[in-house]
């Protein structure tokens, strides 16, 4: 998605372009699992659309590990979801499952909103 701006120096990109432009430069190199880490962070709204949508596409022939603090991306995309904290691990499933984890839960939105 950027070859219309092929002409364009990749430090003229936008943010969200210069993030495609990573994923494009790693997928150049045809690797069977790609490591992600908050690629949405500091994302607008239509760029975390443009770079799900990408990934969504690159993750059907490859595997793609991603950390990602973006609950509604994290939704979409992730077939199965770890949660950790301090490094230790809270649940692990789908995103139904480990949304409605009472650990989850206080974890990451306190005990007074069980």
């Amino acid at each position: 998605g950027l070859t219309e701006f092929s002409d364009i120096r990749a430090s003229d990109l936008s943010y969200g372009r210069k993030r495609a432009l990573e994923i494009a430069t790693t997928l150049a190199l045809n690797p069977e699992m790609l490591l992600l880490d908050e690629p949405m962070a500091g994302m607008a709204q239509e760029d975390i659309e443009r770079i799900s949508a990408l990934i969504r596409r690159i993750s059907k022939n490859r595997t793609i590990l991603m950390v990602e603090h973006n609950l509604s991306v994290v939704a979409s995309l992730s077939n199965r979801i770890t949660v950790l904290a301090r490094g230790k691990v809270l649940a692990e499933g789908d995103y139904a499952a480990v949304s409605r984890d009472p650990r989850v839960i206080e974890a990451y939105i306190g005990a007074g909103h069980v």
